[in-house]
């Protein structure tokens, strides 16, 4: 495994490689990165994967001086999949250019966390551009677990540089609890209370599949969740999975969930 720390030595590494395949990631990683992983090495010739904790998609500066960090645990992990090249850029490897235009979403994107979080999915699209861009991937794989980012990524990503985003499914717990960094922040008590949560809401989505009043239910599940848990709710809502417009039929709909365990924001899809 080749660690990158520059662009000078990306550059060099990446000089002749062809059919790359990139894994973007802030470092912190878990079963889910690592199937992401494989999934590349198993498709492409060569796997770049990427630890940069981009600080233009956080709208909250606690939240990005708390964002899991674990150097020595994600090196390992790496060398024990054999990947081929990290890069670990600086702030200054990636933005240094500014931007002709801004990121703009368009209102009917500007849903769940895009409302919750004002100027994250923006600073998402741009960090995604500017990876794409310097390493220059034939593959890119990102994970559903974040399936707003998933499709917004897909959505305002520049085609002019012929790659190919690849979904890869949420990988879970026995709880059916998604693996995710931000996991890591949640002390033994919290997380057994993720881990109810999620199985509650697989549970609920099943259910729903059997309602006529799929608006009601939910509505009643929102509250059943904020008494249950006492956790603060951002949203629970279903999507369509192609468009993200509301729905009312489970079939090809996601639930979406976002909520607090203390200040621990975690989201999820079922």
């Amino acid at each position: 495994m080749k660690i990158l720390i520059s662009n000078n030595d990306l550059n060099e590494a990446l000089y002749d490689v062809s059919n790359l395949g990139f894994v973007p990631t802030m470092g912190g990683l878990h079963k889910g990165h690592i199937s992401l992983i494989k999934k590349s090495l198993k498709e492409c010739k060569k796997t770049i994967v990427s630890i940069f904790v981009n600080p233009t998609q956080f709208n909250n500066k606690n939240d990005f001086r708390n964002y899991p960090r674990n150097k020595n645990e994600d090196l390992s992990i790496l060398k024990r999949l054999k990947i081929n090249f990290l890069y670990v850029p600086k702030v200054k490897d990636v933005y240094y250019l500014k931007r002709k235009s801004s990121i703009k979403l368009k209102k009917k994107d500007k849903i769940l966390c895009a409302k919750f979080r004002i100027g994250h999915f923006e600073g998402v699209i741009d960090v995604m551009e500017r990876l794409t861009k310097i390493i220059k991937p034939q593959k890119v794989y990102l994970g559903e677990k974040d399936f707003q980012q998933l499709f917004l990524v897909n959505k305002y990503m520049p085609k002019q540089y012929n790659m190919k985003i690849i979904s890869c499914k949420t990988i879970r717990d026995n709880n059916k609890l998604a693996f995710s960094s931000r996991n890591k922040l949640l002390n033994r008590i919290e997380l057994a209370q993720a881990k109810s949560i999620s199985k509650e809401i697989f549970l609920f989505k099943k259910k729903l599949s059997k309602s006529r009043n799929i608006k009601k239910l939910i509505s009643d599940k929102k509250k059943d969740l904020v008494n249950s848990f006492n956790i603060k709710l951002d949203y629970l809502e279903l999507r369509n999975k192609f468009n993200l417009k509301l729905s009312n039929k489970v079939k090809n709909s996601k639930l979406f969930i976002a909520y607090y365990i203390n200040k621990v924001r975690l989201i999820d899809n079922f």
